[in-house]
């Protein structure tokens, strides 16, 4: 039976998902280049997401040295540039009149600014909508976090890329999902087309419809030419809400397919036909 999430997230930001928060600067790079990298956990002794996370740093994490602090820490030390920070926050689309709030996983720079809704973003990734269960993506950390280093790399070799604010960037990518093999599970598709058979009418190349289990080994294993697909979607029972696709390379972390669309009675809370027509073409 899977666990109701039992997070207490760390920040409650007003900012929504528009790219809002600053870009860094040339300035902010060579910040974070010499900054020690904070992982702020959470302040619950039966969270999920704490030894996910420090298991995902200690095993991946060599971009920036790197400590583990507490939210009261965090609370001292976020306006110093000598710092970056991996933390949870929450966060919303100002086109989603549903009242669904999303858990992020945000990388930012420390600065002396007025609040923390200006502090220089380095990567945000939408881990799961509040309200529902960890166990959905927890065992997914490990990547989101090789991810965002992999992304924090990018944005420090080419500062000027502008693109890099937005994670549709990777879609970029599209033209070599079809050399990989794509996992999913039932649950992240569309129900009128979540079997192979089915879906071999809108992509003819390789994917399969695995249990959690498989995802969690092929991501351990970091098995070449798989993506994985990180779904983020309306609590069950809602019909109504974002959701958000990604597709994930276990081997390289890179991301190769990035979209949103609005739940309604017309788009289920999964990938769709068009979203594998798209990546077919």
């Amino acid at each position: 039976m899977k666990k109701k999430a039992l997070i207490g997230l760390v920040l409650m930001l007003s900012a929504v998902v528009t790219g809002q928060r600053p870009y860094p600067t040339m300035e902010d790079v060579q910040k974070f280049k010499k900054s020690t990298t904070c992982v702020v956990l959470e302040d619950n002794d039966f969270s999920f997401f704490n030894p996910e996370i420090k298991a995902a740093i200690e095993k991946n994490w060599t971009v920036t040295p790197y400590k583990f602090i507490t939210t009261a820490e965090f609370d001292e030390l976020w306006g110093n540039p000598d710092y970056s920070f991996l933390v949870l926050t929450v966060s919303n689309f100002s086109n989603d009149k549903s009242g669904s709030s999303y858990n992020y996983l945000n990388l930012l720079l420390g600065a002396r600014v007025i609040n923390i809704d200006k502090l220089p973003e380095f990567c945000t990734v939408p881990l799961s909508t509040v309200g529902g269960d960890e166990e959905d993506y927890t065992y997914k950390i490990d990547l989101v976090v090789r991810f965002i280093q992999h992304h924090a790399k990018t944005l420090v070799e080419t500062p000027s890329n502008q693109a890099l604010k937005y994670l549709k960037f990777y879609n970029k990518n599209i033209p070599e999902i079809k050399k990989k093999t794509i996992l999913i599970t039932a649950g992240d598709i569309d129900p009128e087309i979540n079997t192979e058979e089915k879906i071999k009418k809108y992509y003819q190349y390789p994917v399969k419809i695995v249990e959690d289990d498989e995802i969690v080994k092929a991501v351990e294993e970091k098995r070449p030419d798989v993506l994985i697909c990180h779904k983020v979607g309306p609590v069950e029972g809602k019909h109504t809400g974002t959701c958000i696709k990604m597709l994930i390379g276990t081997d390289d972390a890179i991301m190769y397919y990035y979209d949103t669309h609005m739940v309604d009675d017309k788009n289920a809370n999964g990938m769709l036909a068009s979203d594998f027509k798209r990546i077919g073409r």
